[in-house]
Protein backbone atom coordinates (compact mmCIF):
# COMPACT_ATOMS: atom_id res chain seq x y z
CA UNK A 1 0.00 0.00 0.00
CA UNK A 2 1.34 3.61 -0.75
CA UNK A 3 3.13 4.73 2.24
CA UNK A 4 1.25 8.59 1.41
CA UNK A 5 -2.16 6.84 1.42
CA UNK A 6 -1.12 4.55 4.98
CA UNK A 7 -0.40 7.94 6.28
CA UNK A 8 -3.59 9.83 5.36
CA UNK A 9 -5.52 7.11 6.67
CA UNK A 10 -3.84 6.17 9.57
CA UNK A 11 -3.92 9.82 10.64
CA UNK A 12 -7.45 10.00 9.87
CA UNK A 13 -8.93 6.74 11.14
CA UNK A 14 -8.73 6.69 15.10
CA UNK A 15 -12.38 4.87 15.45
CA UNK A 16 -14.00 2.17 13.22
CA UNK A 17 -13.27 -0.98 11.74
CA UNK A 18 -11.99 -0.02 8.12
CA UNK A 19 -9.38 -2.28 6.28
CA UNK A 20 -8.05 -1.49 2.69
CA UNK A 21 -6.19 -3.75 0.54
CA UNK A 22 -3.94 -2.26 -1.98
CA UNK A 23 -2.92 -3.92 -5.80
CA UNK A 24 -0.17 -5.93 -4.07
CA UNK A 25 -2.96 -7.50 -2.06
CA UNK A 26 -1.99 -6.43 1.45
CA UNK A 27 -4.32 -5.46 3.37
CA UNK A 28 -3.81 -2.73 6.33
CA UNK A 29 -6.35 -2.13 9.02
CA UNK A 30 -7.23 0.88 10.45
CA UNK A 31 -9.55 2.36 13.51
CA UNK A 32 -10.62 0.68 16.53
CA UNK A 33 -12.47 -1.97 15.67
CA UNK A 34 -15.44 -0.58 16.39
CA UNK A 35 -18.75 -0.82 14.22
CA UNK A 36 -19.75 -2.73 11.04
CA UNK A 37 -16.55 -3.45 8.75
CA UNK A 38 -15.71 -2.19 5.68
CA UNK A 39 -12.97 -3.61 3.30
CA UNK A 40 -11.96 -1.45 0.30
CA UNK A 41 -10.47 -2.86 -2.39
CA UNK A 42 -7.61 -0.56 -4.50
CA UNK A 43 -6.38 -2.59 -7.84
CA UNK A 44 -4.16 0.13 -9.12
CA UNK A 45 -1.16 1.87 -7.61
CA UNK A 46 -2.05 4.81 -10.31
CA UNK A 47 -5.67 5.19 -8.06
CA UNK A 48 -3.36 4.91 -4.62
CA UNK A 49 -1.26 8.18 -5.38
CA UNK A 50 -4.14 9.92 -6.49
CA UNK A 51 -6.33 8.95 -3.32
CA UNK A 52 -3.72 9.41 -1.31
CA UNK A 53 -2.90 13.43 -2.89
CA UNK A 54 -6.57 14.35 -3.83
CA UNK A 55 -9.16 11.95 -1.77
CA UNK A 56 -12.50 13.97 -1.78
CA UNK A 57 -12.20 14.31 -5.43
CA UNK A 58 -9.63 10.88 -6.48
CA UNK A 59 -11.70 8.43 -4.41
CA UNK A 60 -15.01 8.89 -6.04
CA UNK A 61 -13.37 8.87 -9.61
CA UNK A 62 -11.01 6.08 -8.89
CA UNK A 63 -14.81 3.96 -7.79
CA UNK A 64 -16.13 5.12 -10.86
CA UNK A 65 -13.72 4.09 -12.80
CA UNK A 66 -13.52 0.47 -11.17
CA UNK A 67 -10.03 0.82 -9.31
CA UNK A 68 -12.19 0.92 -6.50
CA UNK A 69 -14.21 -1.75 -5.13
CA UNK A 70 -15.61 -2.81 -1.52
CA UNK A 71 -14.81 -6.50 -0.11
CA UNK A 72 -17.51 -5.82 3.14
CA UNK A 73 -19.54 -2.57 3.19
CA UNK A 74 -20.62 0.07 0.81
CA UNK A 75 -19.95 3.96 0.23
CA UNK A 76 -22.33 4.80 2.49
CA UNK A 77 -20.63 2.73 5.30
CA UNK A 78 -17.20 3.80 4.29
CA UNK A 79 -18.23 7.39 4.49
CA UNK A 80 -19.70 7.00 8.31
CA UNK A 81 -16.09 5.74 9.44
CA UNK A 82 -14.11 8.82 7.40
CA UNK A 83 -17.13 11.47 8.59
CA UNK A 84 -16.90 10.31 11.96
CA UNK A 85 -13.39 10.58 12.48
CA UNK A 86 -13.47 14.35 10.80
CA UNK A 87 -14.60 17.75 11.58
CA UNK A 88 -18.00 19.15 10.36
CA UNK A 89 -15.94 21.11 8.33
CA UNK A 90 -15.22 17.45 6.61
CA UNK A 91 -11.22 18.56 6.40
CA UNK A 92 -8.51 15.71 6.24
CA UNK A 93 -5.55 16.90 8.58
CA UNK A 94 -2.66 15.80 5.98
CA UNK A 95 -1.17 19.02 5.41
CA UNK A 96 -1.23 18.22 1.18
CA UNK A 97 -4.66 17.75 1.61
CA UNK A 98 -5.21 21.07 2.93
CA UNK A 99 -3.09 22.62 0.69
CA UNK A 100 -5.42 21.48 -2.08
CA UNK A 101 -8.56 22.25 -0.04
CA UNK A 102 -7.34 25.61 0.93
CA UNK A 103 -6.65 26.13 -3.48
CA UNK A 104 -10.16 25.85 -3.99
CA UNK A 105 -11.33 27.48 -1.84
CA UNK A 106 -9.18 30.61 -2.76
CA UNK A 107 -10.56 29.64 -6.62
CA UNK A 108 -13.98 29.26 -6.04
CA UNK A 109 -15.72 32.26 -6.87
CA UNK A 110 -14.05 31.92 -10.15
CA UNK A 111 -15.77 28.54 -10.44
CA UNK A 112 -19.31 30.26 -10.00
CA UNK A 113 -18.97 32.64 -12.22
CA UNK A 114 -22.36 31.33 -13.88
CA UNK A 115 -23.19 34.08 -16.74
CA UNK A 116 -26.81 33.09 -18.33
CA UNK A 117 -24.66 31.10 -20.97
CA UNK A 118 -23.10 29.17 -18.44
CA UNK A 119 -25.74 28.54 -16.41
CA UNK A 120 -27.27 27.17 -19.04
CA UNK A 121 -24.81 24.86 -19.50
CA UNK A 122 -24.55 23.87 -16.06
CA UNK A 123 -28.08 23.12 -16.11
CA UNK A 124 -27.86 21.20 -19.28
CA UNK A 125 -25.22 18.47 -17.79
CA UNK A 126 -27.22 17.46 -14.70
CA UNK A 127 -31.07 18.55 -15.54
CA UNK A 128 -31.16 17.20 -19.30
CA UNK A 129 -30.16 13.86 -18.34
CA UNK A 130 -33.18 11.62 -19.23
CA UNK A 131 -36.20 11.73 -17.22
CA UNK A 132 -36.50 8.20 -17.38
CA UNK A 133 -32.92 7.77 -14.90
CA UNK A 134 -35.30 10.38 -12.22
CA UNK A 135 -38.03 8.32 -12.48
CA UNK A 136 -36.09 5.31 -11.51
CA UNK A 137 -35.94 6.93 -7.79
CA UNK A 138 -37.52 10.14 -7.21
CA UNK A 139 -41.42 9.98 -6.15
CA UNK A 140 -44.32 10.33 -8.71
CA UNK A 141 -44.50 13.78 -8.66
CA UNK A 142 -41.18 14.19 -9.64
CA UNK A 143 -39.98 16.12 -6.89
CA UNK A 144 -35.90 16.54 -6.74
CA UNK A 145 -35.69 18.92 -3.41
CA UNK A 146 -35.57 17.50 0.18
CA UNK A 147 -39.10 16.05 1.22
CA UNK A 148 -40.89 17.42 4.61
CA UNK A 149 -40.70 14.41 7.42
CA UNK A 150 -43.45 15.76 9.15
CA UNK A 151 -43.83 12.19 10.75
CA UNK A 152 -40.83 9.41 11.44
CA UNK A 153 -43.28 6.85 9.36
CA UNK A 154 -43.99 8.98 6.44
CA UNK A 155 -43.36 7.49 3.07
CA UNK A 156 -41.43 9.68 0.02
CA UNK A 157 -44.57 10.10 -1.43
CA UNK A 158 -46.30 11.34 1.56
CA UNK A 159 -43.14 13.49 2.80
CA UNK A 160 -42.63 15.49 -0.76
CA UNK A 161 -46.64 16.47 -0.86
CA UNK A 162 -45.82 17.51 3.02
CA UNK A 163 -42.99 19.77 1.34
CA UNK A 164 -45.64 21.00 -0.90
CA UNK A 165 -47.97 21.83 1.95
CA UNK A 166 -45.43 23.35 4.10
CA UNK A 167 -43.99 25.88 1.50
CA UNK A 168 -47.68 27.12 0.24
CA UNK A 169 -48.43 27.28 3.93
CA UNK A 170 -45.33 30.00 3.87
CA UNK A 171 -46.88 31.76 0.85
CA UNK A 172 -49.81 32.80 2.26
CA UNK A 173 -51.41 32.29 -1.33
CA UNK A 174 -55.13 33.84 -2.08
CA UNK A 175 -56.95 32.75 -5.35
CA UNK A 176 -56.56 34.96 -8.47
CA UNK A 177 -52.74 35.65 -7.55
CA UNK A 178 -50.01 34.74 -9.92
CA UNK A 179 -47.04 33.02 -9.15
CA UNK A 180 -43.09 32.64 -10.15
CA UNK A 181 -41.51 29.50 -9.94
CA UNK A 182 -37.94 29.88 -10.01
CA UNK A 183 -36.54 26.71 -10.97
CA UNK A 184 -39.58 25.12 -11.69
CA UNK A 185 -38.41 21.61 -12.24
CA UNK A 186 -40.72 18.73 -13.78
CA UNK A 187 -43.39 21.38 -12.43
CA UNK A 188 -44.86 19.48 -9.79
CA UNK A 189 -44.98 22.62 -7.78
CA UNK A 190 -46.46 24.94 -9.60
CA UNK A 191 -49.24 22.62 -10.97
CA UNK A 192 -50.08 21.98 -6.81
CA UNK A 193 -50.18 25.71 -6.84
CA UNK A 194 -52.18 26.33 -9.59
CA UNK A 195 -54.22 23.23 -8.21
CA UNK A 196 -55.47 24.28 -5.31
CA UNK A 197 -55.40 27.87 -4.93
CA UNK A 198 -56.54 28.61 -8.49
CA UNK A 199 -53.52 30.80 -9.04
CA UNK A 200 -51.71 31.79 -12.60
CA UNK A 201 -48.19 30.18 -12.00
CA UNK A 202 -44.83 31.12 -14.40
CA UNK A 203 -42.42 28.49 -14.21
CA UNK A 204 -38.91 29.17 -15.30
CA UNK A 205 -35.80 26.72 -16.11
CA UNK A 206 -32.98 26.47 -17.94
CA UNK A 207 -33.43 22.50 -18.94
CA UNK A 208 -34.75 21.80 -21.78
CA UNK A 209 -35.74 17.97 -21.01
CA UNK A 210 -37.74 19.22 -17.61
CA UNK A 211 -39.56 22.14 -19.67
CA UNK A 212 -40.78 19.50 -22.08
CA UNK A 213 -42.15 17.26 -18.88
CA UNK A 214 -43.85 19.75 -17.46
CA UNK A 215 -45.91 21.33 -20.20
CA UNK A 216 -46.79 18.02 -20.96
CA UNK A 217 -48.02 17.40 -17.36
CA UNK A 218 -49.84 20.89 -17.48
CA UNK A 219 -51.80 19.74 -20.83
CA UNK A 220 -52.50 16.79 -19.08
CA UNK A 221 -54.27 18.00 -16.10
CA UNK A 222 -55.78 20.66 -18.53
CA UNK A 223 -54.22 23.10 -16.43
CA UNK A 224 -51.85 24.71 -19.29
CA UNK A 225 -54.18 27.90 -19.31
CA UNK A 226 -53.56 29.00 -15.99
CA UNK A 227 -49.73 27.12 -15.89
CA UNK A 228 -47.18 28.50 -18.21
CA UNK A 229 -43.83 27.00 -18.38
CA UNK A 230 -40.54 28.44 -20.05
CA UNK A 231 -37.06 27.86 -20.96
CA UNK A 232 -36.00 31.62 -19.57
CA UNK A 233 -32.77 33.03 -16.87
CA UNK A 234 -34.54 34.30 -13.89
CA UNK A 235 -32.10 37.57 -14.86
CA UNK A 236 -34.54 37.84 -18.15
CA UNK A 237 -38.14 38.26 -16.63
CA UNK A 238 -39.59 41.59 -16.04
CA UNK A 239 -43.08 40.95 -15.08
CA UNK A 240 -44.14 41.65 -11.05
CA UNK A 241 -45.96 38.82 -9.22
CA UNK A 242 -48.07 38.50 -5.92
CA UNK A 243 -45.93 35.63 -4.94
CA UNK A 244 -42.48 33.70 -6.03
CA UNK A 245 -41.13 30.57 -4.89
CA UNK A 246 -37.57 28.78 -5.72
CA UNK A 247 -36.84 25.26 -4.78
CA UNK A 248 -33.56 24.09 -5.11
CA UNK A 249 -32.56 26.34 -7.43
CA UNK A 250 -30.26 28.68 -5.36
CA UNK A 251 -27.83 26.17 -5.01
CA UNK A 252 -26.72 26.79 -9.01
CA UNK A 253 -26.69 30.89 -8.61
CA UNK A 254 -23.43 31.01 -7.20
CA UNK A 255 -22.16 33.57 -4.55
CA UNK A 256 -21.04 36.39 -7.03
CA UNK A 257 -24.44 36.31 -8.25
CA UNK A 258 -26.50 36.57 -4.64
CA UNK A 259 -26.89 40.09 -4.75
CA UNK A 260 -28.16 40.05 -8.51
CA UNK A 261 -30.87 37.17 -7.48
CA UNK A 262 -32.12 39.23 -4.93
CA UNK A 263 -32.24 42.53 -6.29
CA UNK A 264 -34.36 41.04 -9.33
CA UNK A 265 -36.62 39.62 -6.60
CA UNK A 266 -37.00 42.80 -4.96
CA UNK A 267 -37.97 44.46 -8.29
CA UNK A 268 -40.17 41.35 -9.44
CA UNK A 269 -41.90 41.22 -6.03
CA UNK A 270 -45.51 43.44 -5.70
CA UNK A 271 -45.33 46.15 -3.07
CA UNK A 272 -47.57 43.46 -0.53
CA UNK A 273 -45.67 40.21 -1.95
CA UNK A 274 -43.99 37.48 -0.66
CA UNK A 275 -41.32 35.19 -1.49
CA UNK A 276 -40.23 31.30 0.34
CA UNK A 277 -36.45 30.35 -0.74
CA UNK A 278 -35.75 26.81 -0.29
CA UNK A 279 -31.88 26.01 -0.55
CA UNK A 280 -29.16 24.02 0.54
CA UNK A 281 -27.34 25.70 2.98
CA UNK A 282 -24.47 25.10 5.54
CA UNK A 283 -24.54 25.18 9.32
CA UNK A 284 -20.49 26.26 9.35
CA UNK A 285 -18.54 28.74 7.75
CA UNK A 286 -18.34 29.15 3.82
CA UNK A 287 -16.00 26.51 1.90
CA UNK A 288 -15.55 25.49 -1.31
CA UNK A 289 -17.95 23.07 -3.26
CA UNK A 290 -17.07 19.28 -2.91
CA UNK A 291 -15.02 18.84 -5.81
CA UNK A 292 -16.23 15.99 -6.70
CA UNK A 293 -19.74 17.06 -6.74
CA UNK A 294 -19.08 20.09 -8.28
CA UNK A 295 -16.72 18.26 -10.93
CA UNK A 296 -19.17 15.60 -11.71
CA UNK A 297 -22.61 16.53 -11.04
CA UNK A 298 -23.35 19.89 -10.16
CA UNK A 299 -20.60 22.28 -12.20
CA UNK A 300 -21.13 25.73 -11.38
CA UNK A 301 -22.99 24.87 -7.71
CA UNK A 302 -22.07 25.98 -4.42
CA UNK A 303 -24.07 25.20 -1.07
CA UNK A 304 -23.67 28.44 0.55
CA UNK A 305 -23.58 29.43 4.57
CA UNK A 306 -26.32 31.65 5.76
CA UNK A 307 -23.48 34.34 6.51
CA UNK A 308 -22.74 35.04 2.64
CA UNK A 309 -27.10 34.63 2.17
CA UNK A 310 -28.26 37.10 4.56
CA UNK A 311 -26.15 40.14 3.97
CA UNK A 312 -27.28 40.04 -0.03
CA UNK A 313 -30.84 40.38 1.38
CA UNK A 314 -30.26 43.09 3.31
CA UNK A 315 -28.58 44.93 0.77
CA UNK A 316 -31.78 44.00 -1.30
CA UNK A 317 -34.10 46.00 0.58
CA UNK A 318 -36.08 42.90 1.12
CA UNK A 319 -37.29 41.57 5.06
CA UNK A 320 -36.69 38.87 6.41
CA UNK A 321 -39.70 37.74 8.22
CA UNK A 322 -39.04 33.90 8.82
CA UNK A 323 -36.14 30.98 8.29
CA UNK A 324 -36.59 28.02 9.01
CA UNK A 325 -33.78 25.13 8.93
CA UNK A 326 -34.41 21.37 8.16
CA UNK A 327 -31.71 19.56 9.54
CA UNK A 328 -31.93 15.54 8.84
CA UNK A 329 -34.90 15.75 6.44
CA UNK A 330 -33.09 15.80 3.75
CA UNK A 331 -30.48 12.79 4.49
CA UNK A 332 -33.89 11.00 4.93
CA UNK A 333 -34.98 12.14 1.31
CA UNK A 334 -31.55 10.65 -0.27
CA UNK A 335 -31.90 7.60 1.64
CA UNK A 336 -35.18 6.83 -0.32
CA UNK A 337 -33.80 7.84 -3.76
CA UNK A 338 -30.62 5.66 -3.07
CA UNK A 339 -32.33 2.86 -1.79
CA UNK A 340 -34.56 3.39 -5.16
CA UNK A 341 -31.82 3.78 -7.32
CA UNK A 342 -29.81 0.81 -6.11
CA UNK A 343 -33.64 -1.44 -6.52
CA UNK A 344 -33.28 -0.31 -10.30
CA UNK A 345 -29.54 0.01 -10.52
CA UNK A 346 -29.67 -2.39 -14.10
CA UNK A 347 -32.40 -0.03 -15.77
CA UNK A 348 -30.38 3.01 -15.27
CA UNK A 349 -27.29 0.80 -16.09
CA UNK A 350 -29.57 0.32 -19.49
CA UNK A 351 -30.01 4.01 -20.01
CA UNK A 352 -26.76 5.07 -18.88
CA UNK A 353 -23.67 2.99 -18.48
CA UNK A 354 -21.88 1.35 -15.07
CA UNK A 355 -19.48 4.04 -14.69
CA UNK A 356 -22.44 6.18 -14.60
CA UNK A 357 -24.20 4.32 -11.99
CA UNK A 358 -21.50 4.04 -9.63
CA UNK A 359 -20.66 8.07 -10.18
CA UNK A 360 -24.80 8.30 -9.30
CA UNK A 361 -24.21 5.47 -6.40
CA UNK A 362 -21.52 7.83 -4.77
CA UNK A 363 -23.35 11.06 -5.87
CA UNK A 364 -26.42 9.91 -3.42
CA UNK A 365 -23.99 7.97 -0.82
CA UNK A 366 -22.06 11.06 -0.18
CA UNK A 367 -25.06 13.45 -0.23
CA UNK A 368 -27.20 11.66 2.61
CA UNK A 369 -23.68 11.05 4.26
CA UNK A 370 -22.98 15.15 4.46
CA UNK A 371 -26.71 15.59 5.77
CA UNK A 372 -26.12 12.99 8.26
CA UNK A 373 -23.18 13.64 9.63
CA UNK A 374 -21.72 16.74 8.41
CA UNK A 375 -22.54 20.12 8.68
CA UNK A 376 -25.17 20.51 5.59
CA UNK A 377 -29.08 21.37 6.07
CA UNK A 378 -31.71 22.87 4.39
CA UNK A 379 -33.16 26.55 4.60
CA UNK A 380 -36.10 28.08 4.09
CA UNK A 381 -36.46 31.68 3.95
CA UNK A 382 -39.71 34.23 3.88
CA UNK A 383 -38.95 37.50 2.31
CA UNK A 384 -41.42 40.38 1.93
CA UNK A 385 -41.03 43.93 1.16
CA UNK A 386 -43.03 45.33 3.87
CA UNK A 387 -42.90 44.18 7.60
CA UNK A 388 -46.87 44.32 7.71
CA UNK A 389 -47.65 41.90 4.61
CA UNK A 390 -47.98 39.33 6.80
CA UNK A 391 -49.69 38.31 10.62
CA UNK A 392 -46.83 39.19 13.55
CA UNK A 393 -47.35 35.75 14.51
CA UNK A 394 -46.68 32.34 12.77
CA UNK A 395 -50.06 30.74 13.61
CA UNK A 396 -51.40 31.16 10.51
CA UNK A 397 -48.83 28.77 8.90
CA UNK A 398 -49.51 26.01 10.88
CA UNK A 399 -53.46 27.00 10.25
CA UNK A 400 -53.24 26.77 6.62
CA UNK A 401 -51.19 23.57 6.82
CA UNK A 402 -54.16 21.64 8.80
CA UNK A 403 -56.24 22.88 6.85
CA UNK A 404 -54.37 21.45 3.57
CA UNK A 405 -53.87 18.23 5.02
CA UNK A 406 -57.50 18.17 6.00
CA UNK A 407 -58.30 18.83 2.25
CA UNK A 408 -56.20 16.41 0.64
CA UNK A 409 -57.47 13.38 3.10
CA UNK A 410 -61.19 14.28 1.91
CA UNK A 411 -60.21 14.05 -1.91
CA UNK A 412 -60.27 10.62 -3.82
CA UNK A 413 -56.98 9.22 -3.70
CA UNK A 414 -55.20 8.66 -6.99
CA UNK A 415 -54.69 5.03 -8.60
CA UNK A 416 -51.12 4.96 -7.71
CA UNK A 417 -51.30 6.30 -4.21
CA UNK A 418 -54.38 3.97 -3.84
CA UNK A 419 -52.14 0.70 -4.72
CA UNK A 420 -49.27 1.76 -2.40
CA UNK A 421 -51.41 2.29 0.57
CA UNK A 422 -53.22 -1.22 -0.63
CA UNK A 423 -49.23 -2.78 -0.69
CA UNK A 424 -49.16 -1.26 2.64
CA UNK A 425 -51.55 -2.65 4.60
CA UNK A 426 -50.70 -6.30 3.12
Amino acid sequence: MNIFLRRVVAQLIKTGNLTVSGPGGTAHKFGDGSGDPVHLKIHSRRAERAIAFDPMLALPEAYMDGEVDFIEGDVLALLHIVYQNLEPSGTIEASWTRAVEGVRHALRRLQQLNTPIRSRRNVQRHYDLSADLYRLFLDEDMQYSCAYFDRPSATLEEAQFAKKQHIASKLRIKPGQNVLDIGCGWGGLGLYLARTFDVGVLGVTLSTEQHTVAVQRAQAEHLDDRVHFEIRDYRDINERFDRIVSVGMFEHVGVNHYRTFFDKVARLLKPDGVMVLHSIGRFGPPVATNAFIRKHIFPGGYIPALSEVLPAIEKSGLMTTDIEILRLHYAETLKYWRERFMANREKAKAIYDERFCRMWEFYLAGSEAAFRWQDMMVFQIQLTRRNDTLPITRNYMEKCEKALSLRHAAQPASAPARKRRKARSR
